[in-house]
C-alpha cells in the first residue's frame, strides 16, 4: 500500500514539475528584461533539479542525487554570475 502511494505521489510530482517548467521556458524566451530571464533560468534549473531528485527517489539509486547536486551547484554559480554581470557589467573583477 505505501509503495503504491509513493509511486502515485512521485508520478504526480513529476507531472507538476514538468508543467511548472513550461511557464519558466516561456519567460526565458519572451522575458522583456534580462532580470526576468535570469529568474526564469533560476526557476528552470531548480525545477530540473527537483525532477531529477524525484527520479532518484523512484529508482532508489544514488546516482540521481549526485547528478542533482552537481546541477544545483552549476545552476547556482550560473545565476550568481548572471546577476553579477547585470549589476556591474563584468563577472571577473
Amino acid at each position: 500500500m505505501s509503495a503504491l502511494i509513493l509511486a502515485v505521489s512521485l508520478a504526480i510530482a513529476q507531472v507538476v514539475l514538468a508543467l511548472a517548467m513550461i511557464p519558466a521556458v516561456i519567460r526565458l524566451v519572451r522575458g522583456p528584461r534580462a532580470q526576468d530571464r535570469v529568474l526564469a533560468f533560476d526557476t528552470l534549473y531548480l525545477d530540473a533539479v527537483l525532477l531529477v531528485v524525484c527520479f532518484g527517489i523512484g529508482s532508489g539509486g544514488t546516482l540521481y542525487f549526485e547528478i542533482a547536486l552537481a546541477m544545483a551547484l552549476t545552476g547556482f554559480v550560473g545565476t550568481v554570475a548572471l546577476a553579477k554581470f547585470l549589476l556591474r557589467g563584468e563577472v571577473i573583477e
